[in-house]
């Protein structure tokens, strides 16, 4: 389109120029026919005192002296003053020398010319409108040719973009008429049925694994118990053994995180329920309050009363302990957290490292915020996880040397 107005563009001039030069072109001719008609039928017969009577008959047509000494044809433009009009007009003229009674004459022919400005005018008006209407077509041809040419490919679009691969649905991309986007759509369904396959084998293990993993971890967990408790069990014994303990507990909670990961990508825990968010964050306070009081941490609450949300009890109970524990495990001796709660978003804010953290890591699964931290990784991503299962939204910002997660309904 943008090529098409250019060289419309750079038309008009050189149709201005050439209607110019093929105006005058034809201008010349006509008076050059006139001349030729005078020297055949007039020119024989009239008499030197004829030449005032022909010169009355009409102001485009006169004979003239020579006392210029024109000796052949000369074409040129002059504007003569019409006094009907009251303005001046532009006129070709053509003067060629003739012999009346043995004496020079110049024969004079004019015709009136378009005014250059008016031609312009004309011209740019005309090829305004042709341009306009040739725009408008092109943007209408233009724009219904490639809503039916790239529909099929919108249709691929919009199919990819609503794909989700622990859904159990592949993107369903029809076949249609144009070659190259059925190849993209081959493509892409053996791209989504393979990965698809992928992610299905890859949950599957974990979740096997993880289910298959607890009771060896609870056998193992419990005889390192027993030798904890047998008395000829000597110092160095017992640091080991109780190193080994809680190896094994953070092994058995990592387990037992990663099975709870598995069952919500899966929609185990998909039956929705009202709850009271007031009751299930008051439920876990108490617990709570005194793992904040060991690194002596302040809990206050700003709980709006009887926020109603619609989502799984057992879930929402693991997405605010996770909330609690996140809050505690990486904040400071002699610290604070602050709990709101109103009908929009829970927020959870509390004090720890003095710089923001990378957010783009926070939620993904095993990022530790401390290296150093007991935690195992996946108490923010199934917070994540929890949150886009209800369709919420999880958001982290650093405000005020306050580290603040909120969930917004």
């Amino acid at each position: 389109m943008m090529f098409s107005l250019a060289v419309m563009l750079l038309g008009v001039p050189l149709f201005f120029f050439i209607s110019q030069w093929l105006y005058l072109h034809e201008a010349d001719e006509a008076l050059a026919v006139q001349k030729d008609e005078f020297v055949r039928f007039y020119l024989p017969e009239i008499k030197e005192d004829e030449i005032a009577v022909f010169n009355k008959l009409g102001s485009d047509v006169q004979i003239e002296k020579n006392e210029s000494g024109i000796v052949k044809d000369t074409m040129y433009e002059r504007s003569v003053y019409n006094h009907m009009d009251k303005d001046n007009e532009p006129f070709r003229i053509l003067k060629s020398p003739v012999t009346i009674n043995n004496k020079p004459y110049v024969f004079l022919v004019k015709a009136n010319l378009v005014d250059n400005y008016e031609l312009a005018k004309s011209t740019l008006g005309i090829f305004t409108v042709i341009i306009v209407i040739l725009l408008a077509g092109l943007f209408i041809i233009t724009r219904r040719l490639s809503i039916t040419l790239w529909k099929p490919f919108y249709q691929t679009l919009e199919q990819i973009e609503h794909f989700e691969i622990d859904k159990n649905s592949n993107p369903k991309l029809a076949p249609n008429d144009i070659e190259e986007f059925n190849r993209l759509n081959t493509a892409l369904n053996k791209l989504a049925e393979r990965n698809t396959l992928i992610y299905k084998s890859q949950k599957e293990f974990i979740e096997n694994a993880a289910h298959e993993l607890q009771t060896p971890i609870a056998i193992f967990k419990g005889k390192l118990e027993t030798l904890l408790q047998r008395p000829d069990v000597t110092e160095e014994q017992f640091e080991i053994l109780d190193k080994l303990n809680d190896t094994t507990t953070r092994l058995n909670r990592l387990n037992t995180n990663l099975l709870l990961l598995s069952k919500i990508e899966s929609k185990q825990y998909n039956i929705p329920e009202k709850l009271v968010m007031n009751a299930v964050i008051n439920q876990k306070m108490d617990f709570f309050q005194e793992q904040a009081m060991a690194k002596n941490i302040s809990i206050n609450t700003s709980l709006e009363p009887n926020i109603i949300v619609n989502a799984n009890l057992f879930l929402t109970e693991v997405l605010v302990r996770n909330l609690f524990l996140n809050a505690i495990n990486h904040n400071i001796n002699n610290g604070s957290i602050i709990i709101v709660l109103d009908k929009n978003a829970l927020t959870f804010s509390n004090t720890g490292d003095s710089r923001s953290l990378e957010a783009d890591k926070l939620f993904e699964r095993f990022s530790k915020v401390n290296p150093s931290s007991k935690g195992n990784g996946l108490g923010l991503s199934i917070i994540k996880r929890i949150a886009d299962n209800n369709n919420w939204k999880l958001d982290y910002f650093f405000k005020d040397n306050l580290h603040t997660f909120e969930v917004r309904f």
